[in-house]
């Protein structure tokens, strides 16, 4: 860890520049974790499944290597901890799965259609980030901790190399080697054994997305990381709301974004890695729909698809807070650190975007 954390102003300054890398590669090569589910149920088409999937390849070896680096510790991260709130995690995932669906596309697709020009995605990003706020601290919370109490205690921190560890008696380090390589591998030979993977367009697209989560760690772990906090004296990860180490996520940054709108006077309030990469997104997927001039205003069509959208909003709020994370926050992020609750949350995404799929399919 470094001794002099950067300046807060230059800590957003970076997460907004990440975020702008994200919000262009996502623009111009279409990645979407919902598209992929309804490509492969429409059309049979795995195309953006496997760039899902060799994104999260490149997230899993960038982090492994900034932590075998001793640059990072993932286990300073909400994502690893010895408590797996497994059906928090499942449901939480699953609800998330039915809004996106119904709004259209996950949290970063919705800073992304924002970016193009689609004001629906600007109804959604406010009705997502009351949803979540209202997950946090208001009404849904009570509904969210119930969930949490259904939890197990694990041997050890919940992420795969540690269970590996305690159980079979590795070394930490030739436990998470050995884990990486296997995730990492197995992700990247199924997405690149298509030609179409192959393509330039999703090929870097892909590879920069998981390249972002990885800068995300290590700004927040490293650059942004005091080892005495002047006020507490303690070690401290700066410009984070959590406290805790952070890399991409785009469902609490939408609330804490609203809160600080609301409260922009408020001098206690800053911008942090997260509202910066939200603002970030936006602006990268702005600048690349108007290079490529397919910025286009778009609005509802009728009453039935406001309704839809609000509803999609408010299910991925309260998911994406109650499961810690959406398809990028556990997708990409969580499972860059190997989590089982990771792969949980991961699941119960895919699952209610199929089903929710497959009914509006069956009643179209």
């Amino acid at each position: 860890m470094i001794e002099t954390p950067l300046a807060l102003p230059t800590i957003a300054w970076i997460a907004f520049a990440i975020g702008t890398v994200f919000g262009v590669a996502a623009q111009r090569s279409n990645f979407c974790t919902m598209g992929a589910v309804a490509d492969i149920l429409l059309m049979g088409d795995w195309t953006r499944l496997r760039m899902w999937a060799l994104a999260a390849a490149v997230a899993i070896a960038g982090t492994t290597w900034l932590q075998l680096a001793g640059l990072i510790d993932v286990h300073e991260s909400i994502y690893t901890a010895q408590r797996l709130q497994w059906l928090s995690h499942l449901v939480g995932g699953g609800l998330f799965g039915v809004g996106m669906v119904l709004a259209s596309g996950c949290g970063a697709k919705t800073l992304v259609r924002l970016g193009g020009g689609n004001l629906k995605s600007l109804v959604v990003f406010v009705f997502l980030g009351l949803a979540a706020y209202m997950s946090l601290r208001g009404l849904f919370a009570d509904g969210r901790l119930w969930l949490n109490t259904f939890a197990v205690q694990l041997p050890a921190q919940q992420d795969l190399p540690a269970l590996v560890a305690a159980r079979y008696g590795l070394a930490p380090g030739s436990a998470l080697l050995a884990c990486a390589v296997v995730g990492a591998g197995s992700l990247g030979l199924f997405a690149l054994s298509s030609r179409d993977s192959w393509q330039p367009g999703p090929l870097i697209g892909s590879v920069l997305i998981g390249a972002t989560v990885v800068a995300g760690w290590y700004l927040s772990g490293q650059l942004a990381f005091s080892a005495e906090d002047p006020e507490t004296l303690a070690p401290a990860f700066l410009a984070t709301h959590s406290g805790r180490m952070e890399s991409l996520s785009f469902v609490a940054p939408y609330a804490y974004s609203l809160e600080l709108l609301m409260l922009w006077t408020d001098a206690s309030r800053h911008v942090s890695i997260g509202i910066a990469t939200t603002a970030g997104v936006v602006a990268g997927a702005l600048a690349a729909a108007l290079a490529s001039r397919s910025f286009r205003l778009e609005g509802f069509r009728d009453t039935p698809d406001l309704i839809r959208h609000l509803a999609g909003a408010s299910l991925m709020g309260f998911g994406g807070v109650t499961a810690l994370g959406c398809t990028i926050g556990q997708g990409l992020s969580g499972l860059s650190t190997l989590s089982a609750g990771a792969a949980l949350t991961v699941t119960g995404i895919i699952a209610g975007a199929a089903l929710t799929l497959k009914i509006q399919l069956r009643n179209a």
